[in-house]
């Protein structure tokens, strides 16, 4: 509900603090005297789009300040916690716009965007009258209030999430014939890499291993007869003679010198066997050397076919290994892809058979909803002096979507026999007002968190017929807030709060002000309305009639 509404140098307003209530509150007041202002100022700190040049003549800046009151589970409270704003039971909205043009706004004291704002407004306020485009006149919302009055918010969602599972369905065979297009344009190339890779046969860190095989290999005749001639010194004719019969010569005379070669003798046997080892390791090395030299061109051969087939596919040739498992991966999706797209074209089949059926379900939800509205609107219309005007609310095939098949679209016709049409174009401005007034008490059972304003609704009507448009906006409070800027003197006087908006002159400016009527004031205001600016006893005794 809207508490307080507060304007600082808007227009002709210099200040104005006005705090509203539940139930029917009314704003009257002569043409110009600045009724539409109000509705602006409160458009602007909502972030609607709407006047460029809002500041008063002479102020460097304009500021409006709007408190809500919020219930717990107001709809407001998740838009709040999805910005990270703080919230609980009370909402201050303030927007202030320079002489220069720039806008700045806060929620509850904390730096906001008008995107945010008019997130919040959806949840705040709905606007009615003969020139809104955010309301029942705009036929994009039209499908979102049948469902509303239909109450089928759970075969809605069942429909977004039979199309959620149609989408990904869709997108993932799309996906996999696109990779199984793209994997068969290249299926000649995969194939000859494929054999070419397998009949290679590659290793993992065979290059290396072939390149100091190589290395060695061609430098084995430098190096050969360097290695022979040392295991030739090593053996029995080299170094190993001399050292054996030396041994053998003090382990003779060991004897005879009380053990004064046992150290010599045991040292010698060591360098025995350190040159045994060494001897055999030539030996091996020897073994090494000897290679036929048709090994050197077949390692060769193979080290540069390696490198070549690297080159030719980018890669290093420790990375032709995975290379080839890769390409046959390749190959092996084309061998299974039709297989694999035979089951995705399966799952979108039944996925969209899913969806249609559950689409087909909640359109019959909404044709019968729609004729169960229609029926409610018209007897809303018979009070209002239009009994004879037909509501349809016509349900026509859209293309498939989150929301359905269903296309959904308020028609009027004013009189028998004449064609269906759309409601902003049909209904002449006095109808329009009774129509949207009838469509809105129907649809009012899930607006009690907004609060409603009709601007000027009543707008071509009188007598019995205001009377029943007051009554009508009378009923729709009960339990909410609805605020009426109105001419009727027969809605005036149904008001549980009245205000009159007035221009008064202060030096050379003109100023703007809303004054709060009590009961005396209120029939002099009503009387005003239905006599003009000569209020007589007469006026006044038909206000208080009107007041009941």
């Amino acid at each position: 509900m809207l508490r307080t509404l507060e304007v600082r140098d808007m227009l002709i307003i210099d200040r104005l603090e006005l705090e509203f209530r539940p139930g029917l509150n009314v704003l009257t007041g002569e043409t110009g005297a600045g009724k539409s202002i109000l509705l602006d100022s409160l458009g602007f700190v909502l972030g609607w789009r709407g006047r460029a040049e809002l500041v008063r003549q002479g102020a460097e800046q304009g500021e409006v300040t709007a408190v809500f009151d919020l219930a717990g589970d107001h709809p407001a409270q998740a838009v709040l916690a999805e910005a990270g704003l703080p919230s609980g039971g009370e909402l201050i909205l303030r927007r202030v716009n320079t002489s220069d043009g720039r806008k700045t706004a806060w929620i509850n004291d904390r730096r906001a965007s008008g995107e945010v704002l008019r997130a919040l407004s959806d949840t705040l306020v709905e606007l009615h009258g003969q020139h809104d485009d955010r309301g029942l006149l705009n036929p994009r919302g039209h499908r979102a209030l049948l469902d509303l009055f239909a109450g089928i918010g759970a075969q809605r969602d069942a429909v977004r999430a039979a199309w959620r599972d149609r989408s990904r369905a869709d997108a993932a065979l799309d996906t996999a014939r696109q990779a199984l297009a793209e994997v068969q344009a290249e299926e000649e190339f995969l194939r000859h890499a494929v054999a070419e890779l397998d009949k290679l046969a590659p290793e993992p860190g065979e290059e290396d291993s072939l390149d100091a095989r190589r290395r060695m290999m061609q430098g084995a005749e430098k190096v050969k007869a360097d290695v022979a001639r040392a295991h030739s010194a090593l053996g029995p004719d080299g170094v190993d003679g001399p050292l054996n019969d030396a041994l053998r010569w003090l382990e003779g005379a060991a004897e005879g010198v009380e053990g004064r070669l046992d150290g010599a003798i045991a040292a010698l046997g060591r360098a025995m066997a350190e040159l045994g080892e060494a001897a055999d390791e030539v030996e091996r090395c020897l073994d090494a050397l000897d290679f036929d030299p048709l090994e050197l061109e077949a390692v060769e051969e193979r080290l540069f076919a390696i490198r070549g087939l690297a080159r030719k596919h980018g890669v290093t040739p420790e990375e032709l290994p995975a290379l080839a498992e890769e390409l046959r991966g390749k190959l092996g999706r084309i061998d299974g892809g039709a297989r694999d797209i035979a089951a995705l074209e399966r799952a979108a089949r039944e996925a969209g058979a899913a969806y249609a059926a559950t689409a087909a379900e909640l359109s019959a939800v909404r044709r019968d909803a729609a004729g169960r509205l229609d029926r409610a609107v018209e007897a809303e219309l018979a009070p209002l002096k239009m009994e004879r005007a037909r509501f349809v609310t016509a349900v026509t095939q859209a293309d498939p979507g989150p929301e359905g098949v269903d296309e959904v679209t308020f028609t009027v016709a004013t009189n028998p026999g004449a064609p269906a049409g759309p409601l902003a174009r049909i209904a002449s401005g006095g109808e329009l007002s009774r129509f949207l007034l009838a469509l809105k008490v129907c649809l009012t059972g899930e607006s009690r968190d907004l609060t409603m304003i009709f601007d000027e609704i009543d707008r071509g009507v009188g007598g019995a017929t205001a009377d029943a448009v007051g009554r009508r906006l009378l009923a729709l409070s009960e339990g909410g807030q609805v605020l009426v800027v109105t001419h009727s003197p027969q809605v005036a006087a149904l008001a549980d709060h009245h205000w009159r908006v007035e221009k008064r002159v202060s030096g050379d400016q003109t100023l703007s002000t809303v004054v709060p009527l009590a009961t005396d004031a209120r029939v002099d205001e009503i009387a005003r309305m239905l006599s003009g600016d000569s209020i007589t006893s007469e006026a006044r005794a038909a206000a208080r009639s009107l007041m009941g």
